[in-house]
């Protein structure tokens, strides 16, 4: 090609971006502290009324993961749009601040107080519905037995690619897309969950746009209603309209739009914590969460709401942050930091640490500091229970302590991790002492362990790292490679910790017993050739997160239930699972009710899918037949959880003694006493926190009367 075709070719290419980050509303920028923020409309000291042409579509879901009668399960927004049209975000209604208007005007306004006659209205809108299959791999159904009621999870990245290749670009106007009763999770990680939606410009088409759901007569565990999900998301639109919903950075990394000083969540500086950073932009960079919403968690978001009574109805708005809390007053702005209700936010927001300051997004490292407790000794003879956790040392130089400084409640120690090496041939993997650690001693403090009794293992894998052995060209490269870091420091054995994307069910993959994936099959050869080079004493464990266990009971396909394949295929030669109940969307238990991560609830019923047995992705003809308990342990995460719920999940499991408020009851009222332990990241956390979970939990576990092991011979079906 000639220089001056390639020229033009690029010159077009960067017009065609700039056109669509432009996005098809107009908008304007004002000046804060020497700063420039878009948002939507015309500029306040213009006056006049902007009219935003608007195009409502309703869309209709179809699910492969769920079907009735054979027939894909349906989730259809199109009778909720007469009440979207009679909410404050079409309709008029009173605010205290902003006066008689539509919400996006009034917050305008509220933002702009002395721009009198100014206005922001959204158009009567033309509705477009649309109508999008959800294929297996990108989202389910969860549905309350006691209610019936529905709730969807999704991939939202997904819906809104499929949205726009059937709406094309519309010229001058705001495309608001609806959904019913759905949830979603981004960057096609389902552990990445969940958010009401998401808005700003469309890559592809340049539409400007709006996608939120509309709650109606969802399940109790939603605590957000009707309006508020969508109302969240125009907020957030009219504050950032050049938001990239697709742009792919790192997950503290704002993309592009409007940038912030970085703001802390609200939550956290009412737990004290100084940690939690929300992100420099409108809205968390994780969730898309507002600085009031009270729900940090990985699970459905919950705020306050503002009610307004509009012809006899109740509408839920979403109360939010404004440009004066994230940037701070100026002049020609308010002084109101939150609309519709002025008193959520009271005071502008307080910046994050800097780096080097308590750990947390947008926080460094801390150094270590002595435990200012004692960790509690280790008595009693083994009796089948285990405290297991992972040792973290590979953060920088002083970051960490030695091996042989942990409490002595540990059992099992986990080193994480051990990494893809990608300057070896693919599927080598690599591990190296951890900075600031000398090798000999390092080796010397695993053999110490293990002369008290302990097993210590390495991880392979880890959050972030993304590795496959789906060229069985790679298998030997893994085997070897895996056998040579064993050998060499004297681990006891592996953890598996590859997760998503690292391993997703191939589309017509649908039999677990007979996977024909072949990153699933080839890692399990390759685990059972590292257990026949090594012995029957070499150790397997596996680390799924949620979605790649309990999510395979609504759902099985893509990184839904992604490792049930596995942990079938090597139950003879598993040492034990703990599944992380901390990366997870909500769930159903075998009770058929929906249960959100980080309570007991929650942890009882995810861990008895296991212990009991079920039938993945709601099929009676593939039941997944149950563990045995001696080789399945929870998972937890030390910054995610208390040591009461944990305490009581524990008893809970394995005593069947449930804590006042439980709702989930087990199938086995009496527990299941043989069940292995807890696990928990990180063993480094824990020292920080003073041994506050090594110190309550461990004795715990050791204090059960010792069991044999309990044997399960479940049939293959229910």
């Amino acid at each position: 090609m000639k220089p001056v075709c390639v020229l033009f070719v690029f010159f077009f290419a960067l017009l065609s971006h700039l056109t669509s980050a432009q996005g098809t509303v107009p908008t304007f920028r004002h000046t804060v502290k020497q700063s420039f923020y878009t948002l939507a409309g015309r500029d306040p000291a213009q006056g006049g009324t902007t009219t935003i042409p608007t195009v409502l579509v309703p869309i209709t879901l179809s699910f492969d993961a769920k079907k009735i009668a054979g027939k894909p399960f349906i989730m259809d927004a199109a009778a909720d749009i007469p009440r979207v049209l009679r909410s404050p975000v079409f309709s008029r209604f009173a605010f205290t601040f902003g006066g008689t208007t539509q919400y996006a005007d009034a917050m305008l306004r509220t933002t702009f107080p002395r721009a009198e006659g100014w206005h922001t209205l959204l158009g009567k809108p033309e509705v477009k519905p649309v109508e999008i299959a959800v294929p297996v791999g990108y989202g389910y159904i969860l549905t309350s037995k006691g209610t019936g009621q529905s709730f969807a999870v999704v991939d939202v990245e997904f819906l809104q690619k499929e949205l726009f290749k059937q709406l094309p670009r519309q010229d001058d106007k705001l495309v608001i897309a609806v959904t019913h009763n759905v949830t979603y999770y981004s960057d096609g990680d389902a552990t990445e969950c969940c958010s009401w939606g998401t808005h700003g410009v469309d890559s592809v088409t340049g539409n400007s746009f709006v996608l939120g759901s509309y709650l109606h007569a969802a399940p109790a565990v939603v605590e957000d209603s009707d309006v508020q999900p969508l109302t969240q998301q125009l907020a957030e639109f009219i504050n950032d309209p050049l938001h990239d919903p697709l742009f792919h950075g790192s997950r503290n990394i704002q993309a592009p739009g409007n940038s912030f000083p970085a703001w802390l969540r609200l939550a956290s500086v009412s737990a004290g914590d100084q940690g939690r950073c929300g992100g420099t932009g409108v809205a968390s960079a994780y969730f898309l969460l507002e600085p009031t919403n009270t729900n940090p968690k990985n699970n459905i978001p919950a705020s306050k709401a503002f009610v307004a009574h509009t012809d006899g109805v109740a509408y839920h708005l979403q109360n939010v942050a404004l440009l004066p809390w994230y940037a701070g007053v100026s002049e020609g702005i308010g002084s109101t930091y939150s609309f519709p209700d002025a008193q959520v936010l009271a005071e502008p927001a307080r910046p994050c640490p800097a780096r080097g300051g308590p750990s947390g997004s947008g926080g460094g490292m801390p150094a270590p500091s002595p435990p200012t407790v004692t960790a509690t000794p280790l008595s009693g003879r083994p009796n089948g229970h285990q405290l297991i956790g992972y040792w973290s040392g590979y953060g920088r130089a002083g970051s960490t302590f030695p091996l042989r400084e942990i409490s002595p409640q540990w059992d099992v120690i986990i080193v994480a991790f051990s990494t893809p090496d990608k300057n070896a041939p693919e599927g080598t993997m690599q591990f190296h002492t951890p900075a600031g650690l000398d090798t000999a001693e390092f080796k010397a403090d695993i053999a110490y362990l293990k002369s008290q009794g302990k097993k210590v293992m390495i991880s392979l894998g880890g959050g972030g790292e993304n590795f496959t052995l789906a060229n069985p060209n790679r298998v030997p490269n893994y085997v070897s490679s895996v056998t040579s870091i064993v050998s060499e420091y004297g681990f006891d054995g592996i953890d598996i910790d590859f997760e998503s994307p690292s391993l997703s069910i191939d589309p017509g993959d649908t039999d677990f017993k007979h996977p024909t994936t072949p990153s699933i099959v080839n890692l399990i050869s390759a685990l059972h050739q590292l257990h026949d080079h090594f012995g029957p004493s070499f150790m397997i464990s596996l680390v799924p997160e949620g979605t790649q266990i309990p999510s395979g009971y609504p759902s099985y396909g893509g990184q839904f239930g992604s490792y049930l394949a596995i942990t079938y295929a090597i139950r003879d030669i598993l040492s034990f699972i703990d599944v992380q109940d901390y990366n997870t969307p909500p769930l159903e238990g075998l009770d058929g009710e929906i249960y959100q991560p980080g309570s007991v609830d929650y942890h009882a019923a995810m861990t008895e899918l296991l212990l009991h047995g079920f039938n993945v992705g709601g099929d009676p003809r593939q039941f997944f037949p149950a563990m045995p308990p001696d080789k399945v342990a929870v998972g937890f995460l030390t910054g995610d959880t208390t040591p009461t719920i944990v305490s009581q999940a524990m008893d809970y499991i394995i005593t069947g003694k449930a804590p006042a408020g439980t709702k989930y009851k087990l199938r086995k009222p009496t527990g299941y006493p043989g069940m292995r332990g807890a696990m928990f990241w990180t063993i480094d956390a824990d020292r920080r926190g003073n041994y506050n979970f090594s110190n309550i939990v461990g004795p715990q576990l050791h204090s059960y009367p010792a069991t044999q092991n309990e044997s399960h011979s479940s049939p293959d079906s229910q």
